[in-house]
């Protein structure tokens, strides 16, 4: 079986790098954290642990630099300083970039996202203030856009995860949101209970994101950010209804088919895209 590397980006207030990197092994990445320092300090060494090695870069959730001067503003500027060039040279290659939450906020402020016509520094949309103006932590519904060339929802219509921020509002003009729905590059939508698109509503919308945007992919597909936490959904013990699920399937003499959370997926598409 061909081995899928991973790495994890941590450190400066990045704070959901042990349940990203436990979802990607469970997903059968070889995966392991790493410091951004010490992956700018292998980029200018010669060590044994390049960027080039891995197929999987995670930008994961927290609050880098504390988020003060935006979140993912100065995640952003660090990386493209030091490893702008190293960054892009990792998509030519035909790897793959997951951001989740403040991840997805500095791939926006890179500008690895988009990613129209492969331009990958220009940036054309931005994640700001949540409009209750109120950090957020709640289950959303999603609706996956099954057009999409976004490899980590390949097979999926229908998601939920947690979101967790202060900043996640997505936001462009009307003509870069048209382009995106034009390319089909927004892949998650903040949806209602019945799987319906939420229309601005709260709070199935939960932070006012323009057209219910909840994650974009570049259009390849190999990049990919949102802002609701997989990871987090790593077992089926994570969503907030576990007991009332398990209950009403014993009441039908069924039991949970797997202890494995619906967050997975997402991984596991990433670590099967190479396989194939």
């Amino acid at each position: 079986m061909k081995r899928v590397k991973a790495m994890v980006l941590t450190g400066y207030g990045l704070n959901c790098d042990n349940e990203t990197d436990f979802s990607l092994h469970l997903a059968g990445a070889d995966s392991r954290r790493m410091h951004i320092n010490q992956l700018i300090s292998n980029a200018q060494g010669t060590s044994a642990m390049p960027l080039e090695d891995y197929q999987i870069l995670v930008f994961g959730g927290g609050f880098s630099w504390a988020d003060d001067h935006g979140a993912g503003v100065l995640m952003a500027s660090k990386m493209k300083r030091h490893l702008g060039e190293q960054l892009k040279a990792f998509v030519d290659a035909g790897n793959l970039i997951l951001g989740i939450c403040n991840g997805f906020q500095a791939l926006v402020n890179l500008g690895l996202l988009p990613g129209f016509d492969g331009r990958y520094q220009d940036r054309e949309v931005a994640l700001t203030h949540n409009d209750s103006g109120n950090f957020i932590d709640s289950w959303v519904n999603l609706k996956v856009n099954t057009q999409s060339p976004n490899i980590f929802t390949r097979g999926l219509s229908r998601a939920e995860f947690p979101v967790r921020h202060g900043e996640g509002k997505f936001y462009a003009t009307g003509d870069t949101i048209h382009r995106l729905f034009q390319n089909n590059q927004v892949a998650l939508r903040y949806a209602d209970d019945d799987g319906n698109p939420a229309n601005g509503h709260w709070p199935s919308n939960p932070n006012g994101s323009l057209s219910d945007i909840a994650g974009i992919c570049d259009p390849t597909g190999r990049i990919f950010g949102l802002m609701p936490h997989p990871e987090a959904f790593n077992h089926f013990t994570n969503h907030p209804d576990w007991t009332r699920r398990k209950q009403a399937l014993a009441r039908r003499g069924e039991s949970i088919e797997t202890e494995e959370g619906g967050g997975i997926a997402i991984f596991r598409n990433a670590v099967e895209y190479f396989r194939d």
